[in-house]
């Protein structure tokens, strides 16, 4: 009999997906977004049961480390599509105390 744990179950990562994608909203700044398409996609993999999977059933230090990983390469992805807008930073050429 499998043992019901909390980490493997594709519902507890939609879940986290869902949260984090509502606190984005909260917080805009693209920063959670990655968090939660991992997450999403860590849903994906648990419900479809592919390679990884059965991997990271028995362990949850995979599991939080492939979570990590893939959380890593979405954010460095949003990262490079979103990128930094022209005019982003503003530089002061004179200070306001300055007569």
């Amino acid at each position: 009999m499998e043992q019901f744990i909390l980490w493997n179950q594709y519902w507890v990562w939609f879940a986290l997906a869902l949260l984090l994608g509502v606190f984005e909203i909260l917080m805009p700044g693209y920063i959670l977004l990655g968090f939660a398409l991992a997450a999403a996609a860590m849903g994906v993999v648990f419900a479809a049961g592919v390679w990884p999977a059965g991997m990271m059933m028995d362990s949850l230090p995979i599991t939080l480390s492939v979570y990590g990983a893939v959380s890593l390469l979405t954010w460095l992805g949003l990262r490079q599509y979103f990128g930094r807008r022209n005019g982003q930073v503003k530089v002061w050429d004179k200070d306001i105390n300055e007569n």
